[in-house]
């Protein structure tokens, strides 16, 4: 090329170099009233990085003219300090649009300088022409580097803060203690709720629960153990659960196959997860879509907390109906805890069972020959009413 087909002759670079300072004093300016989320950002060390790598991207630029490189293909550090940009940048919590904008605006407002000074310096049409096609291939190379370093920034944030969450939910379910918890809840940078539920559902039905549930829930990437049959759970900890927001809980986990702790202190999770774990482990099921809400099946739990206790009671205090063959014991024993439940009411007792009231009355005649003067025994009636509060497993 000769001086005046070139974009950048020396007498021109020269013209720009010496233009930088103001060139570079006004963009900073422009950016800070055009783009509100600068605004207070140029008083401390975020405003020094940013002056620097202005000045860093402007004299960049001229310095690749000047030396015969292609100015369009920044190198080196002009593409570092874009990249840093970007990562300072979502470190300060700020969305990738206001840094764009940014080089949007600073690009018009240097390229309106700088252009200003080469024509004045006696640059051609041609060279301007070829400057400008420069200067916006320039910017957008610095874009796409800072977007990088943008995103770069908030993937390895992200995953370490996945990480922490993850922690903070092992800790929980592992009922650790109360210093172990905050300390976990602030590395997670998760500010605890009141209380904490426990929910207990198939991987499968995760990401479509959690997308109608708190922000805030966590969710245990372990497996977990000696579940019987059946899908793999994943356990959640659901933020705030208790009075209307249950019911809402409730509805939200419809049709997953769910099973719903009771909401305890957010630093209690541990004995939530413990109460659906075990209704898992007793094989203990919710009746059609709903999920298996075990506030409502506390009596349920309790009776089946030791199995072989309760069979050995069944055994006991049902010993009396040995004497009677199978078909009889059946009847029997259906009669006798609908007469428990309804408190010896006859008629309730006949509606319960479809029967007339003087089968009742004949089936209750044979129960007290066989039981004796037992059935007005309050222990005994306790022992009956709990041996028979639950169908044989």
């Amino acid at each position: 090329m000769t001086e005046d087909e070139s974009p950048f002759p020396p007498h021109v670079a020269a013209a720009l170099l010496e233009e930088l300072p103001a060139v570079a004093e006004s963009t900073i300016a422009a950016i800070v009233v055009e783009v509100p989320s600068y605004a207070d950002a140029f008083g401390g060390d975020m405003g020094r990085t940013i002056d620097r790598a202005v000045q860093l991207a402007l004299g960049g630029f001229l310095s690749l003219a000047t030396g015969g490189a292609d100015p369009s293909r920044p190198v080196g550090p002009a593409l570092d300090g874009a990249y840093a940009l970007g990562r300072g940048e979502a470190r300060s919590g700020r969305p990738m649009d206001a840094l764009l904008a940014a080089y949007r605006v600073g690009a018009r407002v240097s390229w309106r300088q700088m252009s200003s000074a080469a024509v004045a310096a006696g640059m051609s049409a041609a060279g301007l022409a070829r400057f400008a096609e420069l200067v916006f291939a320039y910017i957008d190379q610095l874009s796409a580097s800072s977007v990088a370093g943008h995103a770069d920034e908030l993937a390895s944030t992200g995953r370490a803060r996945r990480r922490h969450l993850e922690r903070l939910t092992a800790v929980l379910i592992a009922g650790r203690p109360l210093h172990d918890l905050t300390a976990a809840a602030e590395r997670a940078e998760w500010l605890p709720p009141r209380t904490l539920t426990a929910v207990l559902l198939p991987e499968g039905h995760t990401r479509a629960a959690l997308s109608a549930l708190d922000v805030r829930t966590l969710v245990s990437t372990e497996e977990l153990p000696d579940t019987g049959p059946g899908p793999e759970r994943v356990v959640l900890l659901v933020p705030d659960a208790e009075r209307r927001g249950r019911a809402a809980l409730l509805t939200a986990l419809t049709g997953r196959e769910a099973v719903v702790g009771p909401p305890r202190p957010w630093a209690q999770a541990q004995a939530s997860y413990a109460r659906a774990y075990r209704a898992l482990q007793l094989g203990m099921r919710a009746e059609g879509e709903a999920p298996l809400d075990t506030e409502e099946r506390l009596a349920e739990l309790v009776l089946r907390a030791d199995a072989t206790a309760l069979g050995d009671l069944r055994a006991r205090v049902l010993a009396p109906l040995d004497a009677v063959g199978d078909t009889a014991r059946e009847k029997l024993t259906e009669t006798l805890r609908s007469w428990l439940l309804h408190q010896g009411r006859r008629e309730q007792v006949a509606a319960d069972l479809f029967v007339h009231p003087q089968t009742v009355r004949y089936r209750m005649g044979q129960l007290r020959e066989l039981f004796g003067d037992r059935l007005d025994d309050p222990k005994t009636v306790l022992e009956l009413t709990v041996a028979l509060a639950l169908p044989p497993a």
